[in-house]
């Protein structure tokens, strides 16, 4: 970590935050297990990472969202719980990543990393809200499992090729500013359904 340039420090965090922003538990305990496993060596101030405690912790946290982000309408709660744990652990592994940077470009990484956690976290929260409706729970499962998949991958991308990571999350971006109209109108039609059961049942 300390051998690396500013870009690829700065590579590093746009991963592994939109990562978090993902799925925050399966982002920690990769980045702890790679740092057990000699891949990755993570800066002092995110050492605490590769403590086995925070690893088990991590990866049981992991397994639980596993299983309850895989729930209908649940997973909805589950998600908006987390808007107030990805998102602030996104600016730690942030600031803490970039330690070695000016304070000035610290602070900007760190708030890079907010935004970016908070954009992933948000699509992942609206995505859902769309395809709950579904009465077929195979569309929830296969976008957590997807979800659960890209943590995982980014994280180690960000880590051994952050360049790529990079790339890759700025492709995601755009797939993301181009299916908003689509996402806002399924939201729409989800609301309007729910209100209009709510007006039912009164």
């Amino acid at each position: 970590m300390l051998s690396l340039t500013q870009s690829e420090i700065l590579a590093i965090v746009v991963g592994a935050s939109f990562a978090s922003g993902v799925n925050v538990y399966a982002t920690v305990a990769t980045l702890g297990m790679l740092a057990h496993l000699h891949v990755f060596q993570l800066p002092a101030a995110l050492q605490i990472l590769n403590s086995w405690p925070v690893v088990i912790v991590a990866a049981l946290l992991f397994t639980l969202e596993f299983f309850a982000d895989k729930i209908p309408l649940f997973d909805l709660f589950w998600n908006a719980l987390h808007t107030f744990i990805r998102v602030p652990i996104a600016a730690l592994l942030a600031y803490g990543a970039t330690q070695n940077l000016s304070p000035a470009m610290q602070i900007l990484a760190t708030l890079l990393g907010v935004v970016l956690a908070l954009v992933a976290h948000g699509s992942k929260l609206a995505v859902r809200t769309a395809v709950t409706p579904s009465p077929e729970p195979f569309s929830n499962i296969g976008l957590s499992m997807g979800e659960d998949a890209l943590a995982i991958l980014l994280t180690w991308l960000a880590t051994q090729h952050p360049i790529i990571s990079a790339v890759i999350v700025a492709v995601l971006l755009l797939v993301i500013i181009l299916a908003a109209r689509f996402v806002f109108r399924a939201l729409s039609r989800f609301w309007q359904r729910l209100r209009a059961a709510t007006l039912l049942a009164v």
